[in-house]
């Protein structure tokens, strides 16, 4: 198992790490999505004790691949904020201000309500449903996206471009001997779509069902598996 691994798509090679981002050579792009960054602050203004080292230690794992890669730009696949504004977000701020060089590109996801202004504050650049970088396209909900490949006059509607998504949160069930079975946050590639793990620590799995010719790379403590 390996901390990263290339994955070929388009003649492009993606840089799949095992702290939950995807680094895009050939343009110098970091690829994150669900960071839910104030998700713990939301959880103790409701009264529910989660710790908020959770949210930092989030910040400074984003904070340390960034030093690491050297990216040109930070595209986000929805859900970078997970509600309101709250304290947490002063923290953000004070932390976007170390790192304000580096372009970000958030394309909106459910979660993203805060109001225009903060984004502003922020010199975050903003989409509403889709961002597209020469034959890619990014976006938070791919069943959106499947939607709009439907049977018209007899023929499906499809798109040239190859998309990645987050929203799902995916894992991938892995059975063992004796009835035995583990979760793994992983990433997933279809043959128009891909899906990021959420890069938040904090937040739960949906099991997808890989179809037969699709990728898989489970992530197992701080290394890759490929699955099948």
């Amino acid at each position: 198992m390996y901390s990263s691994i290339p994955h070929i798509i388009r003649n492009n090679i993606f840089w799949l790490s095992a702290k939950r981002y995807i680094y895009w050579e050939e343009k110098k792009t970091m690829i994150v999505a669900d960071l839910h960054f104030g998700k713990t602050g939301h959880f103790r203004k409701s009264g529910i004790a989660v710790p908020q080292n959770i949210f930092k230690e989030d910040l400074q794992r984003l904070f340390a691949e960034i030093q690491y890669c050297k990216p040109k730009q930070l595209v986000i696949a929805g859900d970078m904020f997970h509600s309101d504004a709250n304290k947490e977000m002063d923290l953000f701020l004070r932390w976007r201000k170390d790192i304000s060089y580096l372009p970000i590109q958030l394309v909106k996801g459910n979660h993203d309500i805060l109001h225009d202004e903060f984004y502003q504050s922020a010199n975050i650049e903003t989409e509403n449903n889709k961002l597209d970088i020469d034959h890619f396209s990014f976006v938070h909900d791919i069943s959106v996206v499947n939607s709009q490949w439907s049977i018209q006059n007899g023929e499906k509607k499809n798109t040239e471009n190859y998309f990645f998504s987050g929203h799902v949160h995916p894992g991938i069930v892995i059975s063992g001997n004796s009835r035995q079975s583990l979760c793994f946050s992983c990433f997933y590639f279809g043959a128009q779509y891909a899906i990021l793990p959420a890069f938040s620590a904090f937040t739960g799995f949906y099991a997808v069902k890989p179809k037969k010719n699709d990728s898989v790379f489970a992530i197992v403590k701080d290394s890759l598996m490929k699955i099948g």
